[in-house]
């Protein structure tokens, strides 16, 4: 493209580097991801809204049936779902339930990250079943 515009100049090879040998991402499991992540809590966490994130498309449909307990919703533009989760009471699938979820992804082989993206401690629900975030304008 540049001659078809006329202009002109002189390429050289000034010096070459090698590339670092490529590195195995972890092979951690997403129902491991999720025990860890719930080693990072405080001791009294009480509420959580998380995210699962599958690495393609192509498993949106099995994981989101693999996942259909936690009662998923979809996260617009992207291969994930979001959930939440409520420790002893109130509105949430309990961490045991959240863990089975994640290890049924995994024997099916369906590579999924988890986070949690926000977590409350200490929460007393009276009369609700539990706090509301808002986010992005909606209530979750």
């Amino acid at each position: 493209r540049i001659e078809g515009e006329g202009i002109r100049g002189t390429l050289r090879l000034v010096d070459t580097v090698s590339a670092p040998e490529p590195q195995a991402a972890p092979t951690t499991s997403a129902a491991a991801g999720w025990a860890a992540s719930l080693r990072t809590l405080p001791l009294d966490w009480s509420d959580l809204l998380c995210e699962v994130e599958l690495t393609s498309s192509d498993h949106l449909d099995r994981g989101a049936l693999m996942l259909a307990p936690l009662n998923p919703y979809r996260v617009q533009g992207r291969s994930a779902f979001t959930f939440r989760v409520a420790r002893r009471f109130g509105y949430g699938a309990s961490p045991e339930m959240v863990g089975r979820c994640l290890a049924r992804l995994d024997e099916i082989e369906i590579p999924a990250d988890v986070t949690i993206l926000r977590a409350l401690s200490d929460t007393h629900n009276v009369d609700t079943q539990g706090p509301v975030w808002r986010v992005g304008g909606k209530a979750v």
